[in-house]
């Protein structure tokens, strides 16, 4: 499953996302999926989602 398409990215799975204010170090946070923000089937940095808890970030991992 890649976390750069759009396709694979579903509610309810576990992810790891990089919010804005963490792209320069890099640091993820871990959640589930509760929206998906990106409308286009595709994007380099990953796929922005909220999380349940919120939190919004472009997904790197698929756990």
């Amino acid at each position: 499953m890649d976390p750069k398409k759009r396709f694979d990215i579903k509610q309810g799975l576990k992810v790891n996302i990089v919010l804005k204010a963490d792209q320069r170090s890099g640091k993820l946070t871990s959640g589930v999926v509760k929206d998906i923000l990106t409308n286009s089937p595709s994007h380099p940095h990953g796929i922005k989602v909220r999380l349940t808890s919120g939190e919004v970030g472009r997904v790197q991992e698929i756990l």
